[in-house]
């Protein structure tokens, strides 16, 4: 049996570039669990989307069998109900990916902590599951430029996918540990160098 690993849960702003930062985890040992990813996977399963079409209506199934993530997303941002419905279908899948992940990494030699990547680690309740969390921080200005590039946002679509989640200095106050991003990649590595160093010490 594995040695129980290190969880450590990742939050911050859209666009602070959480997954940048999840990468160099990833580089250092560490088991990334993207939520963003397990969800990408849930909806392209055939029975999910079977029940979204049959809610929504098959133009939220394109062409080619995947998912229309814009026309899923225009529906649930805009409706809080039609948001819980979809949550209630897809979190407890996402749950049952991330927790069967956490069992394989503690069992993993080479893993040296699993890293919970969510937009939603305070909201849902994640890191309760976590030793450790780490806020993410960007400048709006920088985060916006990042994500028009990215997404063709505006601050307008910014703030208002925002407005979904808790205040960002909540969750950074929330945060054990908090890491800039708003330079270099090269940066962003003694930050988390040092990060694992103080976990692995039981700071």
């Amino acid at each position: 049996m594995g040695r129980r690993k290190p969880i450590i849960g990742l939050s911050g702003g859209i666009g602070s570039g959480k997954s940048s930062v999840a990468a160099v985890f990833a580089e250092m040992g560490a088991l990334v669990i993207s939520s963003d990813a397990l969800n990408h996977d849930i909806l392209r399963q055939h029975k999910v989307l079977e029940k979204l079409a049959a809610w929504w209506g098959a133009d939220v199934v394109q062409p080619d069998g995947l998912p229309n993530r814009t026309r899923i997303a225009e529906i649930v941002f805009g409706n809080p109900e039609q948001k819980r419905r979809l949550e209630s279908l897809t979190y407890p899948l996402i749950a049952a990916a991330r927790e069967d992940m956490i069992s394989r990494g503690n069992l993993d030699p080479a893993v040296t902590a699993i890293v919970i990547d969510s937009p939603l680690l305070f909201e849902c309740n994640l890191d309760r599951q976590c030793d450790k969390t780490v806020f993410v921080e960007a400048n709006e200005e920088l985060r916006l430029e990042r994500l028009r590039a990215r997404r063709g946002w505006d601050a307008g679509e910014l703030r208002r996918r925002e407005s979904w989640q808790l205040p960002l200095s909540e969750k950074r106050a929330r945060a054990d540990y908090v890491i800039l991003n708003e330079g270099p990649l090269e940066r962003l590595r003694p930050q988390v160098a040092a990060i694992l160093e103080q976990i692995a010490a039981g700071r």
